[in-house]
């Protein structure tokens, strides 16, 4: 079994007119439907509240606040999932609710045991 993270992204004016509470109720029957490929997943705050991180060419950081690029969709949130291939992720990432938006499947890359 391969770990793929399911990246959720969406635009956040549209999604703001969906009652949270909608929301959320969809995201509870992905995670009922799907529970035993599911090993982790989160909700993000909005866009406006990241602070970027970038080197500055002198050996230093430059810390910002916003989001590290503008685009039409941020992402919103994840899913950690666990399936055999990248077709069974696929239909996982079928599954999520993605009302203005949608998803991006990448396979996890591992880190050596000894990292973490």
């Amino acid at each position: 079994m391969t770990q793929y993270l399911l990246l959720i992204f969406q635009d956040e004016q549209r999604v703001a007119d969906i009652p949270a509470d909608e929301m959320n109720a969809e995201h509870q029957k992905f995670i009922a439907a799907n529970g035993t490929a599911l090993r982790g997943g989160n909700a993000l705050e909005p866009v406006a509240t990241a602070t970027s991180v970038r080197p500055d060419g002198a050996g230093g950081f430059l810390v910002t606040d916003g989001p590290f690029a503008e685009t039409k969709e941020q992402l919103g949130g994840y899913y950690l999932v666990e399936a055999a291939d990248l077709d069974a992720a696929i239909a996982l990432a079928r599954q999520v609710p993605m009302s203005a938006g949608g998803v991006e499947v990448r396979p996890i890359w591992a880190l050596p045991d000894n990292v973490g």
